[in-house]
């Protein structure tokens, strides 16, 4: 090259980025990137030599100049490639085969021993078969679906239907089933429940329920499933016989304390679980159970709620509807006849007892009866359609 070839800046400019990508190229891919580096570089500088009979940035003169160094760049360009498909890029020496240890395949449950005797964690046992633990892993988790359309008695039907045909209602079923001492009325076949004791399930608290106006509450029926949670998590999909089933299911009803029943209202077991911690198993057991059977979804929420508490009792069975009879040998007795004491002396007349006072829109009993609110406004105790119990309404 001659003085002034030194003197332009297209060399040094040149010279500048083949030296950075020549260094860049040996050290990411070794010798043979290196070769393919320089070739590609003169294969550029000759063609255009060759191409344009102008001298290049390499001082390249001539036709005859161009057409040799493109063919020897060409050759590096071969070499280099020749070389880094042998070596596989970096000309590193290999590591030794007995430190290269493979990850084991993930298998679920099931832990796959490592090839080394380092000791590795444990892997949580499958659940046994049989067990609320298992029939919970096959319930689908999804989210909420949402509320539209949905109507108590629409969706689900009228409350208490006779569904197992025995002559009897949903509610008194469940209330022969689940008290003790039961006591039920003559003239019904063995089936409207008068009396019994409740040992709740929800609270661990012993109830004395007897039928009537202020004290049939203190025992209500809870679908254990709630219906409205049954609706956003897949009895939309089901049809109107299968609904009206699930509303009335012995394996979805328990009789419970009443002001317990209330608090839960539609929560599942995400938000939910009775205060008696020594009967939530078998609580979260009877849902698995439910949705199981009607092929419902549970939430991530309610998913890990159920698999937190029936980790404490992996043991635990899923649930079964129990054993559902009239009680004939449980009639209430007649009243044993009472001496007649002798006439008294009539009573002198006096004011008209004062009306009943009553609040609009509060459950009421029975059909017909009659009272004020305490404004006194007349109100008659009424029963409408879509209503499953009467209520106060303005006469």
């Amino acid at each position: 090259m001659t003085k002034r070839m030194w003197r332009r800046p297209t060399l040094w400019v040149g010279a500048a980025l083949s030296a950075v990508l020549l260094l860049s190229a040996g050290l990411s891919t070794g010798v043979g990137g290196l070769l393919m580096s320089a070739g590609l570089i003169a294969l550029v500088s000759g063609l255009y030599t060759l191409l344009t009979r102008r001298p290049s940035w390499l001082g390249l003169a001539g036709r005859k100049a161009g057409a040799l160094v493109t063919v020897l760049a060409c050759a590096a360009v071969l070499t280099g490639t020749g070389v880094y498909g042998a070596t596989g890029g970096m000309d590193a020496a290999p590591q030794p085969a007995a430190e290269v240890v493979s990850a084991p395949p993930s298998t679920g449950f099931s832990a796959t021993p490592t090839p080394t005797p380092s000791p590795t964690a444990t892997a949580t046992p499958s659940p046994s078969a049989g067990t609320a633990l298992a029939l919970l892993a096959t319930v689908p988790v999804k989210g909420r679906a949402p509320k539209t359309g949905y109507d108590r008695p629409v969706v689900f039907g009228q409350a208490w239907k006779d569904v197992d045909r025995n002559g009897c209602d949903t509610r008194n079923d469940i209330l022969r089933r689940d008290l003790t001492h039961v006591t039920v009325k003559a003239g019904t076949h063995g089936c409207l429940v008068l009396s019994g004791i409740l040992n709740d399930p929800y609270t661990g608290a012993t109830i004395s329920f007897v039928r009537g106006e202020g004290t049939s509450n203190a025992v209500q029926i809870d679908h254990v499933v709630a219906l409205m949670d049954a609706w956003q998590s897949g009895a939309q999909q089901l049809s109107q016989p299968q609904r009206e089933a699930l509303a009335n299911d012995p394996l979805n009803l328990l009789a419970v304390d009443g002001p317990s029943n209330e608090r839960k209202q539609a929560s599942n077991a995400a938000s939910w679980l009775p205060p008696n911690r020594g009967y939530r198993c078998a609580y979260v057991a009877r849902q698995i159970t439910v949705k199981a059977a009607y092929h419902l979804w549970v939430t991530a929420a309610e998913h890990d709620a159920m698999a937190r508490i029936l980790q404490t009792c992996p043991a635990q069975k899923p649930a079964t509807a129990g054993t559902i009879a009239l009680l004939p040998n449980a009639v209430a007795p007649a009243p044993a006849p009472t001496q007649v004491a002798p006439a008294e002396p009539a009573p002198t007349k006096s004011a008209p007892a004062s009306p009943k006072v009553v609040h609009p829109g509060s459950f009421c009993s029975p059909v017909g009866a009659t009272g004020v609110t305490v404004k006194g406004t007349p109100m008659t105790c009424s029963l409408t359609a879509g209503d499953t119990r009467a209520r106060w309404r303005a006469a």
